[in-house]
């Protein structure tokens, strides 16, 4: 959230940075509610002063054994008048924070300038993209057939846009997820956490997914508790309120979780297979940066979830987002696209974004300098990665013209008995 400071100094200034990325933030409604806390700020400290002034005239008629009740009377209603104004004060307050906590983070001076995703500029490829001699086939018409999800099912036990995987396909995500956690551990230098999969309100709001979100979040309304969309918003968290020693940072967290999202608005895209579901787990990355650092952090970062998609041998290119299709609270974000043959394009596997001090501020999450005051760190994530979106990758670019799916080389050791997946008859009902 931005501090009422910068919405009463720079509101012009803010809403020039933020450009396109503003047009839903209702700039004249946000001018008039500072210039009304500005002008009962005033009053209220003019009045303070005039009770300040009747405070010290009543004592001195007490040393003058003068009568009191006349300008104790004057007091007390002064005091209402105090009390009032200041009741004003803070609804005003309170429309303010909740239109403030509305306005998305400033782009990085480097971030592209466009509308959406057409306007994104690509940065890199990696990888060589497959040829086959037969048609390529979809991830959930591979995976049907190979026996390892069955949609049908997960829709009769919960409802559309969610999945069942079994046998080798439960077996394949676990391996994914070990894979990913270990490469992150061990080679990149993250300490792996394992968070609640349930967070509150205020967590929701550190992070940027509510208010402007909600719409999107599975709430437990008795509760006021939600389920996560991210470990991003429990692993974030950890320091909602807390001061940390210049001498941790950076400090870099990796956490495996289901994630839960209702995509409302996004019906009728991606309806069948893995690409869009309501429940899917995630490796996610979390840094906790110095501000003078965290542009290099957040290179760092990228390349570590890069590192997940070289060692699976799995082509990709690497897109800079445009200030129309990032996200809410990113002030710079990369996607990291994997090749689907079956769609002949690159889908999104990863998003790696740096908020700079954006999350912290709302979260309340600085760090203490060798010298000078606490200050705001800048915070980081990234998806190291998407667990069922990599498993749909592997299916397709893996795919063998018997039907067959080959298991990649690195995660060999965890199917110590076979190297490949091959086809077999479904179960009947």
């Amino acid at each position: 959230m931005y501090d009422f400071r910068v919405l009463k100094d720079q509101l012009a200034q803010l809403q020039e940075n933020l450009g396109s990325r503003g047009k839903d933030v209702p700039w004249t409604l946000v001018q008039k509610l500072t210039e009304q806390r500005r002008e009962l700020i005033a009053r209220v400290e003019e009045l303070r002063g005039q009770l300040k002034r009747g405070s010290d005239k009543v004592a001195k008629l007490k040393r003058e054994k003068q009568p009191t009740d006349e300008a104790t009377t004057e007091l007390r209603a002064l005091g209402d008048r105090i009390q009032d104004i200041e009741g004003q004060l803070r609804e005003v307050e309170e429309q303010l924070q909740t239109q403030a906590l509305r306005i998305p983070n400033v782009p990085h001076e480097s971030v592209p300038q466009g509308a959406d995703a057409a306007d994104n500029k690509e940065v890199r490829r990696w990888g060589t993209i497959p040829t086959f001699d037969f048609s390529p086939r979809s991830h959930d018409d591979l995976g049907e057939a190979l026996g390892i999800f069955d949609f049908e099912r997960a829709s009769k036990l919960t409802g559309a846009r969610f999945s069942l995987s079994l046998g080798f396909g439960a077996k394949l995500e676990r391996a994914l997820a070990n894979f990913m956690l270990d490469l992150h551990t061990r080679e990149h230098g993250y300490t792996e956490v394992l968070p609640p999969f349930i967070v509150n309100r205020a967590s929701m709001t550190g992070t940027g997914q509510l208010p402007k979100f909600e719409d999107d979040a599975f709430h437990l309304v008795s509760e006021d508790y939600f389920l996560i969309p991210t470990a991003e918003v429990p692993v974030t968290n950890i320091f909602q309120n807390e001061i940390i020693s210049e001498t941790d940072l950076p400090i870099r967290y990796v956490a495996h979780t289901p994630c839960f999202r209702r995509e409302a608005g996004s019906y009728g895209q991606d309806t069948k297979g893995l690409i869009r579901v309501h429940q899917f787990n995630k490796v996610e990355l979390v840094t906790f940066s110095k501000p003078e650092e965290s542009y290099e952090a957040h290179e760092d970062l990228t390349t570590a979830a890069e590192k997940v998609l070289q060692a699976l041998n799995l082509p990709y290119r690497v897109m800079a987002l445009c200030t129309g299709d990032m996200g809410f609270a990113a002030a710079k974000t990369y996607d990291l696209e994997v090749w689907l043959p079956s769609q002949q394009t690159y889908r999104e596997v990863s998003s790696c974004s740096n908020f700079e001090a954006f999350q912290a501020r709302r979260a309340n999450i600085r760090y203490r300098p060798k010298q000078g005051k606490p200050n705001h760190v800048h915070t980081l994530n990234g998806s190291g990665l998407a667990v069922g979106r990599t498993l749909v990758a592997i299916l397709e670019n893996y795919q063998q013209a018997d039907g067959s799916v080959a298991i990649p080389d690195v995660l060999h050791c965890y199917f110590p008995d076979t190297t490949s997946m091959t086809p077999r008859i479904k179960p009947k009902a």
